[in-house]
């Protein structure tokens, strides 16, 4: 039998082939999707999800670092696999052996990646990131030119893939990202000239998919809308989308205290009446956000009972005067429905001053998924 486990995150993959489906509507014909699961695919276990999305066609994986990308590997993972973040010549060795195509931004990193690939049969692929306006990663139009203009490219490397980020998809002003978008053009048209062939174009986001059409190329980069959400302006028309995590655990004590008395540290929350305090056993460790004390919500028995004082480590107390019938063991919605209520992400978000995105990240990989097959 399994161990009980009384805080679970789960996972329905139903709900992320619905989200994959609803995405690929929007797309421009020849235009496929690069899914991304970095971040353990943004809190929900990179694994089980990339090994659905896989079985639902997607072709290409992106992830942040190499050891994400080492991870799926040992999984049996085999489709390609982009990551997307800096690498470091100490990386070489375990980029070629599991197979990984990395992003290259820098032309020092370029020099090395290329005499690390040297001995090998065959060019090895590589993308290649443009900074065009988000002050991160990239390579600038002058080091592009320089690279392309002095026909020194490294024989051992083949570019497979052209790339920038968008920095201000979600923001009501398109002028910031139309500015990005004719930078990177500039950039394709000084790589074409140099007479490469780069089968692999994306730029876009999964806000940048919906908004710019013109931006889809040949790939584009979903995340956080595979997950059931977004962060767009309220003015535009976004796919219909459903949270794929729902996070549970069980009332664990409850007590009674009096008018006067306080509940957790520094006593930030003092009853004002006769108050039923339930015990929760999940806290900041948990990824339960320290700022949602004596703020957030939680759903029991269908009904709303907001957070009485700070957030512990690994519990926290909530009010439940006003929810007759709670009972130790009762099932406690953290994010998800239950009844005719429900809590998202987004919802979490608003209440401690974030995006939807650091709400499900923050969720402790040491919560067991537990995954709804589709």
């Amino acid at each position: 039998m399994p161990p009980f486990l009384p805080t679970v995150a789960t996972v329905d993959l139903t709900a992320l082939t619905h989200n994959l489906s609803q995405f690929r509507q929007i797309l421009s014909p020849g235009c496929d999707v690069m899914a991304v699961v970095k971040a353990n695919a943004y809190g929900h276990g990179a694994i089980e999800t990339s090994r659905t999305l896989i079985q639902h066609g997607v072709t290409r994986l992106a992830v942040f670092s190499t050891e994400e990308g080492m991870a799926l590997r040992q999984a049996g993972i085999t489709v390609p696999i982009v990551v997307l973040g800096p690498v470091f010549q100490e990386q070489f060795g375990d980029i070629f052996a599991s197979q990984l195509t990395p992003v290259v931004s820098d032309p020092s990193m370029l020099t090395a990646l290329a005499q690390a690939a040297a001995s090998r049969a065959i060019p090895y692929p590589i993308h290649l990131k443009i900074e065009t306006g988000m002050g991160r990663l990239g390579l600038t139009q002058a080091e592009l030119v320089a690279l392309i203009s002095a026909h020194k490219f490294p024989p051992s490397l083949r570019v497979e893939g052209l790339m920038t980020h968008l920095a201000d998809t979600d923001a009501t002003n398109s002028d910031a990202t139309e500015e990005q978008l004719r930078r990177f053009r500039d950039a394709l048209k000084i790589i074409l000239k140099g007479g490469f062939h780069v089968p692999l174009i994306h730029v876009s986001n999964s806000c940048g998919a919906v908004r710019f059409p013109s931006a889809h190329f040949s790939l584009v980069r979903p995340g956080i809308m595979l997950y059931g959400y977004h962060t767009l302006p309220s003015t535009v028309e976004t796919p219909d989308l459903r949270p794929v995590l729902s996070l549970k655990t069980r009332v664990a004590q409850l007590r009674t205290i009096q008018p006067g008395e306080t509940v957790s540290y520094n006593r930030t929350f003092t009853a004002r009446r006769p108050t039923r305090i339930a015990v929760l056993p999940i806290g900041y460790a948990n990824g339960l956000s320290r700022q949602l004390s004596n703020r957030g919500a939680v759903l029991i028995r269908g009904q709303r009972a907001p957070i009485a004082g700070l957030v512990c480590m690994d519990m926290v107390m909530v009010d439940v005067t006003e929810i007759p019938g709670t009972a130790v063991g009762d099932e406690t919605i953290l994010i998800g429905r239950q009844g005719n209520d429900e809590i998202t992400a987004s919802e979490i978000a608003k209440w401690t001053d974030t995006i939807p995105y650091e709400v499900l990240c923050a969720i402790s990989p040491k919560i067991p998924r537990l995954y709804l097959s589709p």
